[in-house]
């Protein structure tokens, strides 16, 4: 939530969202969470979603395309 914040995603809370979720996913994700309030529970869910890096994804996308001649500042073969 630190990093929502100091993104500036939390600047204002004038937005309003509504929906149905099962209550015992509800329960969990608090239990999960330790947040008591269902608008911090809603707001931590859209911040982690906001702020994920696509690490993996990026990752997987670039897989075999280092340069071969590229130095990665270690020696090769011990020399």
């Amino acid at each position: 939530m630190r990093a929502a914040e100091q993104s500036g995603l939390l600047s204002e809370k004038s937005g309003r969202i509504g929906g149905r979720v099962s209550p015992a996913l509800i329960r969990q994700a608090k239990r999960q969470t330790g947040i008591e309030s269902d608008s911090e529970l809603i707001a931590f869910a859209l911040a982690t979603v906001a702020l994920e890096d696509s690490f993996a994804e990026v990752f997987k996308e670039s897989r075999g395309k280092a340069d071969p001649e590229l130095k990665l500042g270690f020696l090769d073969g011990g020399v």
